[in-house]
């Protein structure tokens, strides 16, 4: 466990204590991970945890986030969020409409469970250029204690080993819409097949992971160390039956590997 001395995790602790409340978003990634310990550390009981499952959220990122917050014995609330219709059609603007409507159901809910602040799980890397959604957390007055308090996801990563929390090494998501190109219609069907396509890929092992759809065709990327490990492992076969299976026509490998600013 981190020590209390340790001045950066002191002064994030110092942060939330000074909030006196936290009801976060959590998605049970590396960083709101991290944000629920400390929080857990500085508040007590006074932190609520915010789990939102909508139809572009894997089932699977929501078992976890169940798992994590029994075992860090925090209150957790599931958010069942609709599809927004500004959304309908994958607009170029969708994370700014999406963090708008999701926001706005998070702060009636942590209101009804008498919390005052909102907080997520943003970090200093997260520039507002390569995040356009920030716009919405401040227009929502949404607090992210990691960015203001200087926390990398390198720092974020360190400190959850530190503190043994599952999810250190664990990659970095994002929601199924980004999967699919922008001022596409939006079809639960859809949906459905990459969740599938990307659980079965990562439990093959190829955790950081990506499949991409272009109209019948899913493109895989990851990174080029677990490309070779398809290759190695003679796993192209297996993988093109399987997303076949569920319905895409064409399953394409992109060699030049998973793009993290997609």
């Amino acid at each position: 466990m981190l020590a209390k001395e340790d001045p950066k995790y002191k002064q994030l602790i110092d942060y939330l204590k000074n909030l006196g409340d936290a009801a976060i978003a959590f998605s049970g990634g590396v960083d709101s991970t991290f944000l629920l310990k400390a929080s857990k550390d500085a508040l007590g009981d006074k932190v609520l945890a915010m789990t939102v499952k909508s139809p572009y959220i894997p089932d699977w990122e929501i078992s976890e986030a169940k798992e994590i917050t029994g075992h860090l014995e925090i209150k957790h609330v599931i958010v069942e969020a609709p599809v927004a219709e500004t959304i309908m059609n994958n607009p170029e603007n969708r994370c700014y409409l999406c963090k708008t409507f999701i926001f706005n159901r998070l702060n009636e809910i942590a209101g009804q469970h008498g919390f005052k602040h909102v907080i997520d799980g943003t970090n200093s890397d997260d520039s507002e250029n390569a995040r356009p959604s920030m716009k919405a957390l401040k227009e929502l007055d949404i607090k992210s204690p990691l960015k203001e308090t200087g926390f990398t996801k390198k720092d974020i990563r360190k400190y959850s080993w530190i503190n043994s929390l599952p999810t250190w090494d664990k990659p970095a998501y994002a929601c199924l819409l980004t999967r699919i190109p922008y001022n596409t219609p939006l079809e639960e069907e859809m949906l459905r097949r990459i969740e599938k396509s990307e659980k079965f890929l990562i439990d093959l092992g190829i955790r950081a992971v990506r499949v991409r759809v272009h109209d019948n065709l899913a493109r895989i990327e990851t990174e080029p160390s677990l490309i070779k490990k398809i290759f190695q492992e003679n796993l192209l076969e297996k993988i093109s039956q399987q997303l076949k299976s569920y319905g895409f026509k064409y399953v394409t490998l992109d060699l030049e590997g998973y793009k993290p600013s997609i």
